[in-house]
């Protein structure tokens, strides 16, 4: 029953907070329905439509380091208090979670109780929710910082990988803009007692020129950064892009594996028989298509 109810609490306040507009618009994720190939279509969307404008797209993908054990508790109830919130859902998560014990267990040795208040699991019927509402005021802050500051960066969120996207028609400029938007970026977090996880920061540039492409250097090292360089090919949420978005490495990479998939379907079966004609049909429906098709 415990179970059951959370899931309903969470249904209703993921439906609250949702029509209410207090999730961001940029935070792509299962909250909303959404996938990681609607994250990457989004993506794909900003680089064309800035390549009808002769603009070069840049992008710097960085990811919130340990930022579910990092979640505070106490700060929790006061973003809920600040989207106004009923008192009774307020009051519910603010014991949500509150004086959790654990403890470790090895064959016959059993540690002591400890605490663990701090943080939340990635399997908790309410982390979805919870997720979602702790990030989405860096957000909105962030919007309103870049459109003071005069910044044309646009924001794309997906669970904790989040992305800075830059268009203009000097890679200089773009790089200017997301090293501008790189500290406040990391400012804001600092305040929420999150940290950026350096060793998993990668910049991309798109672009349809002809010839050499050799796009300059972006370093961050003066933020206590690292300093990056473009790849030949960028991987995001499992989509493998080049500047010109021609997908070729894409297909050569899911085909390849589709078809490896194929062949190790050979050895199953039992003893005496492999499968049944059936059995076949249904795992290259269910196994191979999506990985041929990543899930389309």
């Amino acid at each position: 029953m415990g179970k059951l109810f959370k899931k309903v609490i969470g249904e209703h306040f993921q439906f609250y907070l949702i029509s209410n507009n207090f999730i961001h618009p940029c935070q792509l994720e299962s909250l909303k329905q959404r996938s990681t190939s609607d994250a990457s279509v989004t993506l794909t969307h900003f680089i064309c439509a800035g390549w009808v404008k002769n603009n070069i797209t840049s992008t710097l993908a960085f990811d919130i380091a340990q930022f579910f054990p990092l979640l505070n508790h106490y700060l929790l109830p006061i973003i809920l208090r600040k989207v106004g919130c009923d008192s009774k859902v307020n009051h519910f998560f603010s014991n949500y979670l509150v004086g959790r014990k654990t403890w470790y267990c090895w064959n016959n040795i059993t540690s002591s109780l400890f605490n663990v208040d701090i943080g939340v699991g990635q399997s908790l019927a309410l982390f979805p929710i919870l997720f979602a509402l702790y990030i989405a005021p860096i957000f909105h802050i962030l919007e309103n910082c870049l459109k003071n500051l005069k910044i044309p960066v646009s924001i794309l969120f997906f669970v904790n990988n989040s992305l800075l996207i830059a268009q203009s028609k000097s890679l200089i400029i773009s790089n200017s803009f997301l090293f501008c938007s790189y500290n406040i970026v990391s400012s804001l977090l600092e305040k929420f007692s999150l940290i950026l996880g350096h060793g998993k920061m990668e910049v991309f540039h798109f672009s349809r020129s002809h010839g050499t492409f050799n796009p300059p250097l972006l370093d961050l090292s003066a933020l206590g950064g690292p300093s990056l360089r473009p790849r030949d090919t960028w991987r995001y949420l499992g989509f493998i892009f080049n500047r010109k978005l021609l997908f070729y490495q894409h297909i050569d990479f899911y085909a390849n594996k589709a078809i490896s998939t194929i062949k190790y379907m050979k050895i199953l079966g039992n003893s005496t028989c492999g499968l049944i004609t059936h059995q076949k049909q249904l795992l290259y429906r269910s196994c191979i298509l999506p990985i041929a098709f990543y899930c389309f």
